[in-house]
Order: C-alpha cells, then structure tokens, then sequence
C-alpha cells in the first residue's frame, strides 16, 4: 500500500524537505529497519529523486562528478 503524499502534488520546496529527511534516514534505515521497512524506505526515495529530476531536467552539473573530471584529480 502506497503511503504519503504523491511526489508530483509536493511544492519544489516541499519535495526538498522530503528529500533532505529521507538522505538524513537512510543510514539509520539500512542499520536498523526491518527488510519491509527499508524497502518503503527505498521506494519512497526512488519517487522523489525521479520526481526532482523530472522537474531539474537541466541541472547544473557539477563538472568535478564527471568522469573527466575525476580523472583529472
């Protein structure tokens, strides 16, 4: 069963917040959470992340995280 509101009815500032708790949890959840649990967990993060870049489809990208640029460090 679904729970939460959808990720495509949440506000920019909204789908942040949800985002930022959800990376806040995740250690704890991996350690910690029954499997059901962490598979919610998981799921939940999945649909906001698609939602932002659903939304960010033209986000800046930092030219550090690519493979050039890792190479060059």
């Amino acid at each position: 069963m679904a729970t939460g509101v959808p990720p495509s009815a949440l506000s920019d500032h909204d789908l942040l917040r949800e985002l930022g708790h959800l990376y806040q949890t995740r250690m704890d959840a991996l350690r910690h959470a029954a499997d059901q649990a962490f598979g919610e967990h998981t799921r939940r993060m999945n649909q906001l992340e698609a939602e932002y870049l659903r939304r960010n489809p033209s986000r800046e990208i930092d030219p550090e995280r690519l493979r050039e640029g890792a190479r060059a460090r």
